[in-house]
């Protein structure tokens, strides 16, 4: 269980909440959080790198100068791995880089990391109507009075937001902003302050309760 202070749009305590989820033992957790990372950040790779062997280079039919006589190093092509323009050796090839976990390991590795971020997880009160029109300014402001230092990286994760706030956030290089229906672990891990509302830690706890 994790207890934080909720603070309103000035940054003065006005409450408590608690986010409570199921975690992983001990002896596993950070195991399983590493394979969790690991899965997400190989899934996202392409895996379309590709170069040409000696046979996919075009050219390099004909035999360059006879097999011997010429006192130069034989050669059967100028398409040669040896030769500038020809084939790569043993070179990269379109595959497949994904990672499977199970669905339950994936969510408890989730579990785990939020609550170990427990003592960077910020909770505020939903602030949208604070900002009527875009703000990057007034949002950094108010950053800064609930306590988060310029220049490090957080993870906004609101239960909904108006465009307002979407437009205030998206301006600020070291601020991500996700639903909180849409966490990844990568983002949980990576952060260094996890700014969220009562009304996302509610929605938190129901949808990844198991």
């Amino acid at each position: 269980m994790v207890n934080c202070v909720v603070k309103n749009w000035e940054g003065e305590q006005v409450g408590e909440a608690t986010l409570e989820l199921e975690v992983a033992p001990p002896e596993t957790a950070n195991h399983i959080v590493h394979r969790a990372v690991v899965r997400q950040m190989t899934n996202a790779r392409q895996g379309s790198a590709s170069t040409k062997t000696r046979s996919e280079v075009r050219g390099g039919g004909r035999k360059p100068w006879r097999q011997k006589g010429t006192g130069r190093a034989r050669a059967g092509s100028i398409r040669s791995p040896l030769w500038r323009g020809g084939g790569v050796i043993f070179g990269p090839k379109p595959r497949d880089y994904n990672v499977k976990m199970n669905r339950k390991e994936r969510r408890l590795a989730l579990r785990t990391a939020l609550m170990n971020r427990g003592e960077d997880l910020l909770v505020v009160e939903p602030f949208s109507e604070q900002l009527p029109q875009p703000k990057t300014k007034e949002l950094a402001q108010a950053m800064t009075r609930w306590g988060i230092e310029s220049g490090s990286k957080v993870l906004m994760i609101l239960q909904d937001w108006s465009d307002n706030v979407y437009l205030s956030a998206r301006n600020l290089p070291n601020v991500k902003l996700i639903p909180a229906n849409s966490l990844n672990i990568y983002d949980i891990v990576a952060a260094d302050t996890i700014l969220t509302t009562p009304r996302a830690i509610e929605t938190i706890q129901e949808v990844y309760r198991d």
